[in-house]
């Protein structure tokens, strides 16, 4: 049996394909109170249960050290009596804000910091690989005034990958070159590229990259993944032809218990529930086409025109919000005689809302429920239908409120925001299968 530490581990996406590459988690650790109970509750299922043969601890990880963690592993009832083992890999995705390209960056976020904070726990348990799961903003992040687990000084402005390598090689280990993993190329329907960091001792046996199982013309679509989900009777008659290989494994379960059983949803969809969008909402969503962001549909409507006659709450919104009767409002938008006011008022200023196109793979799930259009119906996607594409199984229940908004988002971490951050389980599993075959060769 292979052993693994899971560290930032959120509701469970990387701990999901490390299950199912073979490991046993022994410890795992989050630093919020709703990814823990979507976390155990899963674990729970899988009959990994807190002290007997599992260990999850919530705390920032600048309060953790080897010592705690290996003292929570020798108090496990499945190793009393018995000699504890040595830790195989320890898997882990320090927060991302600081590095992400979605935002602003800042070289000094404390969030960056982290990193630091996950090779101290390394060094402190000195196991046999380590994987580093980020964005890929990652790779051209700059430090300054940074100082290492060893000591070790760095000159203001050094590249992290650098540091990566430096501190890996000062604390025994070494580095494979990272590398960009597209989610869409192992399995899963979703665009999303992911930095990929794996270390290992000087000495056990190299791991390698995993080989993509997919190509960008051969990648999972959207349709593949969750058309069986629609609730409307008369749109799923027109989309859903049967169900796909995804889908029976989503329903029957690609994640074993601990002894060997997939867990199967048993026909029961959890965390399916629709957004209650006001009319106007959805005739805004409607206005859309597949594949069109906000600003291309603003072109779009620039350029061609658009018809609006059948949208009666936006056009009641539109002759409230500007000078113009109905009718002139319906034929200036037909025209195309319609200037940058009068578009913001149909559409709002959000530009980055987008109707996604079922042809195609997803683009990288977000934590904002509203930022994505359903190809299906003018609504957004429930939050099982993100779960899906990110390649959960369905029988991963999500716990906690929904989605919130606002400054909670900052302590809360919704359903949504658990979906969204998360490392998609076959990705994970793609990265741990290829530790577990140069683990096997050390034997």
């Amino acid at each position: 049996m292979a052993y693994a530490i899971d560290l930032f581990c959120g509701a469970g996406g990387m701990s999901e394909g490390i299950i199912q590459a073979g490991f046993h988690i022994l410890f795992s650790s989050d630093i919020n109170e709703s990814v823990q109970a979507t976390y155990m509750n899963r674990h729970e299922q899988l009959g990994l249960y807190q002290g007997v043969n599992t260990y999850f601890h919530r705390s920032d990880i600048r309060e953790l050290d080897g010592e705690l963690i290996r003292s929570s592993i020798a108090n496990l009832q499945m190793f009393q009596g018995r000699q504890l083992p040595e830790i195989d890999a320890i898997f882990g995705g320090p927060p991302c804000q600081g590095f992400s390209r979605a935002g602003r960056r800042n070289p000094n976020d404390p969030r960056n910091m982290l990193f630091r904070e996950y090779l101290r726990v390394i060094s402190e348990i000195n196991p046999k690989y380590v994987v580093l799961e980020n964005v890929t903003g990652f790779t051209d992040t700059r430090f300054y005034g940074f100082i290492g687990v060893t000591g070790n000084t760095y000159e203001d402005g050094s590249l992290v990958p650098e540091i990566l390598r430096k501190e890996f090689e000062l604390l025994g280990y070494r580095t494979l070159e990272p590398q960009v993993l597209n989610a869409a190329h192992y399995g899963v329907p979703q665009r999303r590229n992911r930095i990929i960091v794996i270390a290992y001792r000087e000495d056990v046996y190299p791991p390698e990259y995993p080989t993509p199982t997919h190509t960008d013309d051969t990648a999972l679509t959207i349709a593949d993944a969750i058309s069986d989900l629609i609730q409307n009777d008369e749109v799923k008659e027109d989309v859903f032809i049967g169900l796909t290989d995804y889908q029976l494994d989503s329903i029957n379960g690609r994640t074993r218990d601990i002894n060997g059983k997939p867990i199967s949803s048993l026909g029961v969809i959890k965390n399916n529930e629709l957004s209650r969008h006001l009319p106007i909402i959805k005739e805004r969503f409607s206005l859309f086409k597949e594949g069109e962001d906000g600003t291309t549909l603003r072109n779009r409507i620039v350029n061609e025109g658009i018809d609006i006659s059948n949208k009666p709450e936006l056009v009641k919104h539109l002759v409230i919000n500007s000078k113009y009767e109905s009718d002139i409002v319906i034929k200036k938008f037909r025209d195309a005689d319609v200037d940058r006011d009068l578009i913001n008022i149909l559409l709002t200023k959000k530009n980055i809302r987008t109707k996604l196109d079922r042809s195609k793979p997803s683009a990288t799930v977000m934590t904002i429920a509203d930022d994505y259009i359903s190809p299906f119906e003018p609504r957004t996607f429930t939050v099982r239908e993100l779960a899906r594409i990110q390649s959960f199984d369905d029988s991963f229940e999500f716990l906690g409120k929904r989605t919130t908004g606002g400054l909670r988002r900052r302590v809360e971490v919704p359903q949504y925001s658990q979906v969204g951050n998360a490392v998609p389980p076959l990705l994970a599993k793609a990265v741990a299968t290829q530790i577990i075959k140069a683990n096997e060769l050390n034997d």
